[in-house]
């Protein structure tokens, strides 16, 4: 479920613990308890695989200073995952349009 977009995350956290913190190996305590936290919640989104953008979405499943702080990985890593893995960078962006203009869709279309 959604493993796309968990190995676009997982690819984030580690470009922004490589160059913030500088371990020596893997990810530092602080990104690996972010990145276990992010995947628990990409797990149990009740949208599965049709999930929208968590920015666009209702429903948040993350806790404020979680939230905070995986913005600040995605605006850090976001430019930069174009040039170290472009083909997920741009699979990753065709399907969030396509899964925004979807749940835009559902949005607008009366409930019976």
């Amino acid at each position: 479920m959604n493993e796309g977009e968990k190995r676009v995350v997982q690819k984030m956290i580690a470009i922004y613990c490589r160059e913030n913190h500088k371990p020596a190996s893997g990810l530092c305590d602080e990104c690996s308890a972010l990145n276990n936290y992010a995947m628990k919640r990409l797990e149990n989104c009740p949208f599965g695989e049709n999930k929208p953008t968590c920015g666009s979405c209702h429903i948040h499943c993350y806790k404020s200073d979680m939230r905070l702080k995986v913005r600040e990985v995605m605006r850090f890593a976001g430019p930069r995952m174009m040039f170290r893995h472009p083909i997920d960078t741009i699979r990753h962006f065709y399907k969030e349009n396509r899964r925004d203009r979807l749940y835009a869709a559902m949005q607008k279309s009366p409930r019976r």
